[in-house]
């Protein structure tokens, strides 16, 4: 993910088609926006180009709550927000959702919560790359001797790489709107 707005695809889950039509009147100018006026329709429009979610929690016939474990259990690679009337209860503790909002919600906050799960998904693929790279970098500082390291291009381009990442990720966290308060959650 990690994609620019204009790139970015966000599915707008919502029974009351006054709400759908709403938020994806508020959105259109900066995401490809989908609508989906209910559970049924939101199962048949998420797929792996869909990179966030906004889902009503209480809908008929398919709740909220189903169509997230659906897209849990399809091992779908997007962003999902919880935007509803329902008052959050310790269910979901449980529940796979990355944000959750309360409705009535303005145009200024959905655009700022999906900004922020486009950059927490872009930090997240960064995170895995960094880890991966250090993990590589330990490995070789444990078994090979330090002129061996110094001499070769591969460990100096893996360890410019992981140096890089290290910025790229200080520099994605200021791109959450309040930094502190978004990985406060994370400790």
């Amino acid at each position: 993910m990690g994609a620019a707005e204009d790139d970015t695809t966000v599915l707008v889950v919502d029974d009351e088609t006054a709400v759908a039509d709403a938020y994806t009147a508020q959105l259109q100018r900066e995401y490809d926006v989908r609508t989906a006026y209910g559970g049924e329709e939101a199962l048949d429009a998420v797929d792996s180009s869909v990179d966030v979610v906004l889902l009503d929690r209480r809908m008929p016939v398919i709740s909220g709550d189903e169509v997230l474990d659906e897209i849990r259990e399809r091992e779908l690679d997007c962003r999902v927000i919880m935007v509803t009337a329902v008052d959050p209860d310790f269910d979901i503790v449980e529940m796979p959702f990355e944000d959750y909002l309360q409705k009535p919600v303005d145009r200024d906050d959905l655009h700022d919560a999906i900004q922020n799960q486009l950059a927490a998904s872009e930090y997240d693929e960064q995170v895995d790359e960094f880890l991966e790279l250090n993990t590589k970098i330990g490995l070789l500082e444990e078994e090979k001797p330090t002129q061996e390291l110094e001499e070769s291009e591969e460990v100096q381009q893996i360890k410019e790489r992981a140096e890089s990442l290290k910025d790229d990720l200080d520099e994605t966290v200021m791109e959450f709107d309040e930094p502190a308060e978004a990985f406060q959650n994370l400790v």
